[in-house]
């Protein structure tokens, strides 16, 4: 029997004890109540309240505008939907870079508004290790999340895969140390080489949730409107699509239309 079976609610010693085993690791985004309530009932390990609710529920080209009790509104929607799987809610930006006495104030309002289990930060030596430190140690389970960091798409300049020359691939192996040190939980790895994430997954003694990262990580994530094909635009290498909402959806309401148009709905037996 697999272990996210064994045990009634997912935790943070559960995906340990998921990595010892070899076992991997789903996570996908969720935003409101319905979406996690089936994402929670189909047996999903992780939720992520993400900061892609900037770009993909509010319609902005970053992740950067979305404010902390944006995210707080979207995490508490999230966790009256489930009552199995791991919640972990994104802090946006603004809300710890600046020092981890902030970092530490944002993290519980958080976790004291939303009933989430956990929160996600970016960065690595410079941008976030002391404010994990300062969060972890009031009690407060932390993922890091390093290649690239949305948050700095500005800094980057471009969505291309990070951490391909020398320099940078070191310096992430470094920042994933720190941050298992640091007492991170598990760490994103996003758009990086498969063989970088695969060293990066075997040197560290905590779970790895790859995305764009390939197969070695200890498990995978998607933005639920990317994988249920709702976002027609976002094509990467690394998303694959399970399911054309936009053409079902689009289908469904252009005959509901068309039923009202034409007198066909309500009919005789959907009224009283």
């Amino acid at each position: 029997m697999s272990v996210n079976k064994e045990i009634k609610k997912v935790t943070t010693h559960t995906l340990q004890l998921m990595k010892s085993a070899g076992e991997k690791i789903s996570m996908i985004t969720a935003y409101d109540y319905s979406f996690a309530n089936i994402f929670d009932s189909a047996g999903i390990d992780i939720i992520l309240v993400g900061d892609s609710a900037s770009n993909v529920m509010a319609g902005h080209e970053t992740t950067l505008p979305i404010t902390l009790d944006q995210m707080i509104y979207h995490a508490q929607s999230v966790v009256r939907g489930i009552s199995r799987c791991l919640v972990v809610v994104d802090m946006p930006f603004g809300s710890y870079q600046s020092n981890p006495q902030i970092a530490l104030a944002s993290a519980i309002k958080i976790m004291k508004e939303t009933g989430g289990h956990s929160v996600k930060l970016e960065g690595g030596d410079e941008e976030a290790i002391d404010s994990v430190k300062k969060i972890v140690s009031a009690g407060i389970p932390v993922m890091g999340h390093l290649g690239l960091t949305p948050q700095s798409i500005y800094k980057f300049g471009t969505y291309t895969v990070r951490a391909k020359e020398i320099d940078e691939a070191a310096k992430l192996k470094k920042d994933a140390l720190l941050l298992q040190e640091a007492g991170a939980f598990a760490i994103v790895l996003e758009k990086i080489p498969a063989a970088l994430a695969k060293e990066v997954s075997e040197s560290l003694s905590i779970p790895t949730i790859g995305i764009g990262a390939g197969g070695d990580c200890d498990g995978q994530v998607l933005v639920m409107h990317d994988m249920l094909g709702i976002n027609v635009e976002f094509k990467p290498r690394f998303l694959r699509k399970y399911l054309n909402m936009h053409e079902q959806v689009t289908g469904a309401v252009g005959q509901y239309i068309k039923d009202v148009k034409s007198k066909n709905f309500p009919n005789e037996n959907e009224q009283y």
